[in-house]
């Protein structure tokens, strides 16, 4: 099973930056598509943002698009979610997430291993 555990979460003014991390099993983080959900609460889990292997692609939902950016540091087995002028509404519970599917861009229902999540929370 692939091992994946979030940090980096917590209270953060609204406006304010924030960067997540996502430490996964050295063996299982290669070629894998790694990706950022959220989950508000009373509300579904929604994609945020994915990255290939290579970091040559990135992949993010458009509402977020510009203030979320997602990176990679293979050898450091680690994927990082920054998060800049974060709002009220980014306040959610974020997981990170694998993919073994190689499709591009991913299929969201593809992603099987997740963490166990990072609390952010932003306050008005």
């Amino acid at each position: 099973q692939v091992q994946l555990a979030e940090s980096g979460g917590g209270l953060v003014q609204a406006g304010g930056s924030l960067r997540l991390s996502c430490a996964a099993s050295a063996r299982a983080f290669s070629n894998y598509i790694m990706g950022w959900f959220r989950q508000a609460p009373g509300k579904e889990r929604e994609f945020v943002a994915a990255i290939r292997w290579t970091s040559t692609g990135t992949y993010y939902t458009d509402s977020l698009k510009g203030r979320f950016t997602i990176s990679r540091d293979n050898a450091k087995n680690t994927v990082y979610l920054q998060m800049y002028n974060v709002k009220s509404e980014d306040t959610a519970i974020y997981y990170c997430a694998a993919n073994r599917d190689r499709t591009w861009p991913p299929i969201g229902s593809l992603f099987g291993f997740w963490g166990q999540g990072t609390q952010v929370t932003v306050s008005s």
